[in-house]
């Protein structure tokens, strides 16, 4: 498979050859990954493009919750509200904040019950479109590009451990290969290289199989537990556990790239141009997070999750808009099934909102 960049990945582009060249012909696909989203100014989170949006027309790629409905928000809010309390801290921290949006929402229906919303996002760009939209709550919000030795409060994630790189695996003729990124002509090409690595979990049969481990997303929980001395964190995303992600007919892997409100399955054509994504394995991040000290609190689907935090009369009360929206969060074709919420505590375990019912953490 070949590719050739247009004028406006023709910069990234040679980034990425000359990190090839560098390697000696071989980029593991995680490298790759990361210089494609994230090298500064070119990267796909860190250029100028728009991303977030509901519609094509508004040149966006993709929809987030917050985008959707302001209803997200709301829900998520009570949630947050709880571990503030139970935690007795007054501070929040957002990792990859997107636009801004689930900030605003977060931040109206908190009020005065957080002093400090701290955002967590490498993107200047994307720092610079949240300063704008987030003026309004004046020096209550701040941005940090890394973290601090000891943090205390809440964090919050929403589909930021999808765009983490990831390793790919390759079961190919019985041995287990890390497919990597090598140059073809005047694009990129697969490239593949037996390996020690293996997925956690053993995949049943002798059929081919392709799929992606997570140790960048595993050790940023590590690291989060460690920082973390008082409070809690949840992340909302798509993904499984361990038995279905690695699951015998889940051969293809999960690897997905989005533009235009479109799906396509090639990372090596157009990179810059388009988000790369790949399902979380939540129990990986649970194993990590315990490993660490910082025990799980509670995982379920996204729709019992926000129905638990008091969405369903939010959505009653809506317009017409507002209630389409809103089902689209909780809907099991839509997003309430694939969707995921994990939570973590640090501190005295207490009954959180969000888990009081279906709670899934046996299913981990």
């Amino acid at each position: 498979m070949t590719t050739e960049a247009s004028s406006l990945t023709r910069a990234l582009q040679v980034l990425l050859e000359a990190s090839i060249a560098r390697s000696g012909g071989w980029l593991p696909f995680d490298r790759f990954m990361a210089q494609a989203l994230y090298a500064p100014g070119l990267g796909y989170y860190a250029n100028a493009s728009r991303k977030f949006g509901a519609l094509p027309s508004s040149g966006s790629d993709f929809v987030t919750a917050p985008e959707m409905t302001p209803l997200f928000g709301r829900a998520l809010a009570v949630q947050v509200d709880d571990a503030l309390a139970a935690t007795r801290t007054d501070e929040v921290w957002e990792f990859g904040a997107g636009s801004g949006a689930l900030a605003s929402q977060l931040l109206d229906a908190l009020a005065h019950r957080v002093k400090r919303y701290t955002i967590v996002d490498i993107s200047g760009t994307l720092r610079e479109r949240q300063r704008e939209l987030l003026a309004r709550f004046g020096g209550k919000v701040t941005w940090v590009s890394e973290l601090p030795t000891a943090m205390h409060g809440v964090v919050v994630g929403n589909e930021v451990l999808d765009a983490m790189p990831v390793k790919l695996l390759a079961r190919v003729a019985g041995v287990w290969h890390e497919r990597g990124v090598a140059q073809d002509g005047k694009g990129f090409a697969w490239s593949d290289r037996p390996t020690a690595l293996r997925p956690p979990a053993e995949i049943e049969g002798a059929h081919d199989y392709l799929t992606e481990i997570h140790p960048q997303a595993e050790a940023f929980i590590r690291t989060l537990a460690d920082r973390l001395v008082q409070g809690a964190a949840f992340f909302l995303d798509y993904g499984f556990g361990e038995s279905e992600y690695y699951h015998p007919q889940r051969h293809m892997g999960t690897l997905m790239c989005h533009r235009g409100h479109l799906a396509d399955p090639d990372p090596l054509r157009d990179v810059g141009e388009k988000d790369i994504t790949a399902h979380v394995n939540f129990t990986g991040l649970a194993v990590a997070a315990q490993d660490a000290g910082l025990p799980t609190l509670g995982y379920t689907t996204q729709a019992r999750f926000l129905m638990n935090c008091g969405i369903v009369p939010l959505i009653a009360q809506a317009d017409l808009a507002g209630r389409v929206a809103g089902q689209r969060l909780i809907a099991e074709h839509e997003m309430g099934e694939l969707f995921k919420v994990i939570g973590f505590h640090r501190g005295e375990f207490w009954d959180a909102a969000g888990f009081r019912e279906g709670d899934r953490t046996h299913t981990l």
